[in-house]
């Protein structure tokens, strides 16, 4: 005589039969860096530094000893500034400047400057060496702060959204650090960088499971980059039906309900 088998074992079985079939994540898919050794040693030799694009919006403080320029113009010396008054009324007012479509800044006394393309501490020198050059400050300290550096973060990160940046550069990694970290359904072989760079668009991709990425002429992002992070086969699977794994679960649940059948009427 055959021994009945416990039904509400064979549904638990079931269960986690199912369960196994559909889990396709391993430790590979999920682990960074996963050729870097113990002890090695990773030398940064990479001095990229964001430039300034159409639209970037800049706080721009200059900072003297002397309070009268060699126009006749007024210098609050109690404070930096960024744009300077005429006359004795008044005081020190605040703005920011925004790079045109030419890729200009309009600055008062110096007028236009081109700040296109250069870095933060590019753009510096330049202002400084006009004031300089047209005797009108001496030894100016010059501080640019870009204001609109932001970047977004989407796809399978635990916070989606963007995120200001307060320094110079941010690397790919802080920035899905920002956005809570990479999901368990998150592709880490494959996510995507698009960048920007008034109007040209590019497209890049990095391997966060390998060492390399740290090489990656995109691991450090620039002003309103797009970073994308694609889901994995397991979070596809299940979003979409994945037909393969379908028919295994049918095949599965037909010759389980055959043997439930069998060993119920045994």
């Amino acid at each position: 005589m055959i021994t009945p088998f416990p039904r509400h074992k064979l549904f638990v079985f079931s269960a986690i039969f199912t369960l196994f079939l559909t889990s396709c994540v391993t430790k590979k898919d999920i682990i960074y860096f996963q050729n870097a050794k113990d002890f090695e040693t990773i030398v940064d030799t990479d001095t990229f530094t964001a430039k300034l694009k159409v639209g970037d919006i800049l706080s721009v403080y200059i900072s003297v000893i002397s309070t009268t320029t060699s126009d006749g113009t007024i210098i609050d010396p109690a404070r930096p500034y960024n744009i300077v008054r005429q006359g004795g009324g008044g005081g020190t007012n605040f703005v920011d400047y925004l790079i045109d479509v030419e890729g200009n800044i309009d600055f008062p006394v110096l007028g236009k400057i081109k700040l296109l393309g250069l870095t933060v501490e590019e753009a510096k020198a330049l202002i400084k060496k006009k004031f300089s050059d047209g005797n009108l400050l001496k030894d100016p300290v010059v501080i640019i702060r870009v204001l609109n550096f932001r970047i977004t973060v989407e796809g399978e990160v635990a916070s989606p959204g963007v995120y200001p940046v307060s320094g110079e550069r941010v690397s790919v990694l802080e920035a899905i650090g920002m956005a809570g970290g990479l999901t368990i359904k998150g592709r880490r072989d494959n996510v995507m960088i698009i960048r920007d760079f008034n109007g040209t668009k590019t497209i890049s991709r990095i391997d966060l499971t390998t060492k390399e990425v740290f090489n990656s002429p995109v691991y450090y992002l620039t002003q309103n980059d797009y970073v994308y992070v694609e889901p994995n086969n397991s979070a596809i699977s299940i979003a979409s039906g994945d037909a393969r794994i379908g028919t295994i679960i049918s095949i599965t649940s037909f010759l389980l309900t055959a043997a439930l059948i069998f060993v119920t009427r045994n």
